[in-house]
């Protein structure tokens, strides 16, 4: 059952919100992250298990009936230091029945205990081992939010960089693209974000890049970004990442990629989150699923 747009926002900034606070312990945010998302409601029939892809554990989301014979890797959001299939189990939920197909989180090594590449290298083992099981490449979409919104990147330059098949399509959920935290948008939307605070960005930098920040597969903005598979982003118009997702558009259009993309208004970071609660959230899903689903069956 949706709530109104306003109880949203105040439950995201007040239930939410502190949990991905660096005051707190970072395994009591995982912990409660994980909560909060167990205690959301899943569409009816939402089958869920737990397997593994490339020795990654990974969560395997999927509506009823019979499945499409795409796949969709997805890489959950948290800053690269907390999240998981659990604190995400709406948003999976939506996106399997959205797509007609199973999802599959893969629950990547998190900072600080496994900094770049560890993420990355995990994600790359997941999406091999669909590879091997026989899934052609354009039959598999990857998408991810904000945190894993930039491992989807990142894992996009390194498959082109090896000389790999590309996956058939790109989703992006309120992408932080930009590690050097100096988008105009950090300040012009601090106010209207419900869920992140500017000033939390910097120590996720550090514990998850460290020294690595120049790395090529962590500046995607800074990236040819000619010839990739079609790229479907969402973004809220009051978050605090906005810019990342412009700038991508607008590169990526330039560069003469594929692009769609929905720049919610009156929205904040990662709104798809709230899948089931959050009547826009639940619209987004709507679109970018089949989105994701025909570039991969084209």
């Amino acid at each position: 059952m949706h709530l109104p747009t306003a109880v949203n926002r105040l439950a995201t900034r007040a239930l939410i919100a502190p949990l991905l606070a660096p005051t707190l312990p970072v395994a009591l945010r995982r912990r409660g992250l994980d909560l909060v998302g167990a205690s959301l409601p899943l569409p009816r029939g939402t089958r869920r298990d737990l397997g593994t892809l490339g020795g990654v554990p990974t969560a395997v989301v999927a509506p009823p009936g019979p499945l499409s014979p795409h796949r969709v890797l997805y890489l959950h959001g948290g800053g690269y230091l907390v999240g998981s299939s659990a604190s995400h189990r709406p948003l999976l939920a939506g996106l399997a029945h959205a797509t007609g197909s199973a999802v599959l989180a893969p629950h990547y090594r998190l900072a600080p205990e496994h900094p770049f590449p560890a993420a990355l290298d995990d994600a790359h083992a997941a999406w091999t081992a669909l590879r091997a099981a026989g899934i052609p490449a354009r039959h598999i979409a990857v998408a991810g939010d904000s945190a894993g919104g930039g491992l989807t990147m990142s894992l996009l330059l390194r498959l082109r960089a090896a000389g790999e098949d590309l996956p058939g399509s790109i989703g992006l959920i309120s992408p932080w693209l930009d590690l050097s935290c100096t988008a105009d948008a950090l300040t012009r939307n601090v106010a209207s974000d419900a869920m992140l605070d500017p000033s939390w960005l910097p120590d996720a930098v550090a514990d998850y890049a460290g020294p690595h920040t120049g790395a090529p597969e962590l500046l995607p903005l800074e990236a040819d970004l000619a010839g990739l598979p079609p790229l479907h982003v969402v973004a809220g118009a009051d978050e605090i990442l906005v810019d990342d997702a412009d700038t991508l558009v607008e590169r990526a259009r330039a560069a003469g990629t594929p692009v769609t993309y929905e720049r919610a208004p009156g929205m904040w970071h990662a709104f798809p989150t709230l899948a089931g609660l959050l009547a826009e959230a639940d619209a987004s899903l709507r679109t970018l699923g089949p989105a994701l689903r025909a570039d991969c069956l084209r």
